[in-house]
């Protein structure tokens, strides 16, 4: 009887002790998964912007991905993006003058359609090389570094190993729409194809850019006043901190309260007609002018918003 009733209580404690076990091991792994699912698709990058051998940087700006969606602050001016694919949008804010204005992926498509034909009829040799569509012969890959050298000009990228294919995916679409749209809000500069064939290729390696440099002609950038080296370092980090979280919260909120505006008015700051164009990417001011009207022509042509005024000439 003592014996069996030894071997019962044997049995007992270690039904218990594994029944106990595999609730801590369901309960660590429920954890794991939580971690997961709030770290997937996390991603905070922080950019500087450096012209030729200077130490400071001349532009800051830190880029937040979470829920889907990537926020883009920029610095000096102020100004917030947000990246929105799922709907299919950019939203704009300007933080200063509380407005804000929204560009359809729509109009981004046709307006990529109209610099690209305006860039290959393009007088100038540079212009008309970036115009694309082909680089293929131009592009030089090893495993960490991308090499696109045209007429008078040479983009040279590192880039790391992204934390997973989505967030290489997820930052290439970020990275391709904010080209697009600084060609539609700021007119002038070199067309974006270079950069977005360069996108491709990092993000099929699985990459994100760690650092960007573009060289120019010298004797072609001191007949533009535009420098002949411009660079920009990425730090990526796979967490987000809780300031940037708070820093999502309160960009909601000016996205909420801020007026809606129509994008020249968006465009054109009070008593100023300075562009935040990158001077690393002017073009001549006969190229810049043709430039607009392929950008005006595009948005004759209308989008989902045609009751905007989107002739940025104004």
């Amino acid at each position: 009887m003592k014996t069996r009733h030894s071997g019962q209580h044997t049995r007992d404690c270690y039904g218990v002790f594994h029944s106990g076990f595999a609730a801590v091991l369901l309960n660590v792994c429920m954890a794991l998964c939580a971690v997961a699912e709030t770290t997937d698709g996390v991603l905070r990058i922080e950019t500087e912007v450096f012209v030729g051998s200077q130490k400071e940087p001349v532009a800051h700006s830190l880029t937040l991905f979470a829920n889907g969606v990537a926020w883009d602050f920029l610095a000096h001016p102020d100004e917030i993006a947000l990246h929105d694919p799922a709907r299919e949008r950019v939203v704009l804010i300007d933080p200063e003058r509380n407005v804000k204005t929204e560009i359809t992926t729509l109009r981004l498509e046709r307006l990529s359609v109209s610099l690209a034909s305006w860039a290959r009829k393009a007088d100038d040799r540079l212009v008309r090389w970036a115009g694309g569509p082909d680089f293929g012969n131009d592009i030089q890959e090893t495993n960490e570094t991308i090499e696109l050298s045209g007429p008078r000009a040479r983009y040279l990228v590192a880039f790391e190993q992204a934390p997973s294919a989505e967030s290489a995916g997820a930052y290439r679409r970020f990275a391709d729409t904010a080209l697009l749209v600084r060609a539609l809000v700021h007119p002038g500069g070199l067309p974006p194809f270079p950069r977005l064939a360069i996108n491709r290729r990092v993000a099929t390696a699985g990459g994100i850019p760690s650092e960007v440099t573009l060289e120019v002609d010298p004797k072609v950038a001191m007949l533009l006043g535009r420098p002949d080296v411009m660079r920009s370092v990425h730090k990526i980090h796979p967490r987000l901190l809780e300031s940037d979280y708070k820093r999502i919260k309160n960009a909601e909120t000016r996205i909420g309260v801020a007026k809606s505006v129509d994008l020249a008015e968006f465009a054109t700051p009070p008593e100023s007609s300075e562009t935040n164009t990158d001077p690393a990417e002017k073009v001549a001011p006969s190229e810049t002018a043709s430039y607009k009207k392929a950008i005006t022509a595009d948005s004759s042509r209308g989008s989902s918003h045609s009751d905007e005024a989107n002739d940025l000439d104004e």
